[in-house]
């Protein structure tokens, strides 16, 4: 580890990963106001409010802000976008197969288009759709003013404008990236445990602790991952136990932090209700700065895909394929995925900062997690993907502790409403009961099942996709 990076001073790495939602959705006008530069100088590459895309009638949809009196503010965009490798394709190149040739840049512009295909396909399935909702909702996008949380965090401490999902694709993929630096070839959602090592398995042989929060739950991560499905139970807790850590200074070197499942959850995931995962937020944030350890913790904030939400950076090609796997779809891993939020935060960062590595080099992406605990401890990388990803200990220039509050008067939002999908059972809910009946003993009841929907019929000259509920 380069003593000059400043994680030696990091005793606690705690990561919360969200999901699915895009950087432009969440944070694009974050600076938009001063021209996309932070108060430290740092150039910020957000929006301008002048990028579009087209409708299908090739009519352009400029990028718009959601703000307070945007009807049903925190269920935007109003329905499940398109997501998975097909959907990703289709949004970034126009093809569900993707771009023709290797390197070719994506232009980013059918987001619309593919959100009029997800929403009539999704109307036909009798799925969750907020009424009023139009194809073009796709192009709205959070204000500082309407994520007061997440924002006065990200003016606070660090945010990474160049942070991209590990792969183009949906969420288990990416966050079997994100804790393992491989999904064994996998690119969608169908295959829901990984046997491949993880992140935890090398603290624990080097005797480094390590602990995984559900929110309400058992953690889905520990039935995904079988060399820690049978792991001792103290390394598995509920988001109540996690602040009690907090409170009590007891906290491990790891911590692995997820949001609640259920359709009327705080995980964000499109159409769920954002405000809830404001709050998750904030409470994640104070649990940790009101603690003893606060002034050694670094707590990174990120969400695992972008779910289909708009974001005008290409996606760059040049990512390293973690191993022999061959991908399915016969993707390469060779390119990265859209690009997400993500927040550096510790008392040891400068305000207003905009991190990202020089031009030109490696860009971050899920495993860059990886990588720090792995600098952190002194551990070997788990595949060819987190040895070549880039760490961001640099981003802890401080040598005195700060002990300001980024978050003193700052207002919690209420979106007031149950939401759309209320009394559904969400996809992941069902993944991880299902794998909880998995690893049980004795008889094994028949899972539970989101409904999950045949796949269509395409219209003449259409397109075959199947989707997934996430």
């Amino acid at each position: 580890m380069a003593a000059e990076s400043g994680l030696a001073a990091i005793n606690h790495v705690v990561v919360l990963m969200l999901e699915n939602r895009s950087l432009d959705h969440m944070l694009g006008f974050l600076y938009t106001s001063d021209g996309n530069v932070s108060p430290a100088g740092d150039p910020y590459e957000g929006l301008t409010g002048t990028e579009s895309n087209p409708d299908s009638g090739g009519n352009p949809v400029t990028v718009f802000q959601l703000t307070a009196d945007t009807p049903n503010l925190y269920f935007m965009p109003g329905a499940d976008p398109g997501e998975g490798y097909r959907a990703t394709n289709d949004q970034l190149y126009g093809s569900d197969t993707g771009p023709a040739t290797t390197g070719q840049p994506a232009t980013c512009q059918g987001f619309v288009t593919d959100f009029t295909y997800t929403l009539g396909w999704e109307q036909t399935q009798g799925w969750s759709i907020l009424p009023g909702t139009v194809a073009n909702d796709i192009m709205g996008c959070f204000t500082p003013p309407t994520l007061p949380v997440l924002s006065a965090l990200a003016r606070g401490y660090a945010v990474c404008d160049h942070w991209f999902a590990s792969a183009p694709t949906e969420t288990l993929t990416n966050r079997a990236f994100t804790l393992a630096a491989t999904s064994q070839g996998h690119m969608d959602d169908e295959t829901k445990t990984f046997t491949c090592p993880t992140i935890f398995a090398s603290l624990a042989a080097k005797g480094i602790g390590w602990t995984v929060y559900g929110y309400d739950a058992q953690p889905l991560t520990k039935d995904m991952f079988t060399d820690i499905a049978q792991a001792d139970a103290t390394h598995f807790g509920l988001f109540k136990d996690f602040e009690g850590a907090a409170a009590a200074g007891t906290l491990p070197p790891f911590t692995f932090l997820e949001p609640s499942w259920t359709s009327t959850g705080n995980s964000q995931h499109p159409n769920y209700d954002v405000a809830l995962g404001e709050q998750l937020i904030h409470d994640v944030y104070e649990a940790l700065r009101a603690g003893p350890g606060w002034p050694q913790t670094l707590l990174v904030i990120t969400y695992d895909e972008h779910g289909g939400c708009y974001d005008h950076v290409p996606p760059p090609w040049g990512a390293t394929p973690p191993d022999d796997n061959v991908g399915e779809y016969g993707f390469t891993f060779d390119r990265f995925g859209v690009r997400v939020p993500a927040l550096l935060i510790s008392p040891l960062i400068a305000p207003g900062t905009v991190f990202r590595v020089p031009a030109g080099s490696t860009p971050i992406d899920h495993t860059s997690i990886l990588k720090t605990v792995e600098q952190r401890w002194d551990l070997p990388p788990l595949t060819a993907r987190d040895a070549a990803a880039p760490g961001f200990g640099d981003v802890l220039t401080l040598t005195t502790p700060r002990t300001d509050d980024v978050l003193a008067g700052v207002v919690v939002p209420v979106s007031g409403s149950a939401g759309p999908s209320a009394g559904q059972l969400s996809h992941l809910e069902a993944v991880r009961e299902a794998l909880e009946v998995r690893y049980a003993p004795g008889p094994r009841p028949a899972p539970p099942r989101a409904p999950q929907p045949p796949q269509p019929a395409p219209p003449p000259g259409g397109k075959r996709r199947r989707r997934f509920h996430l």
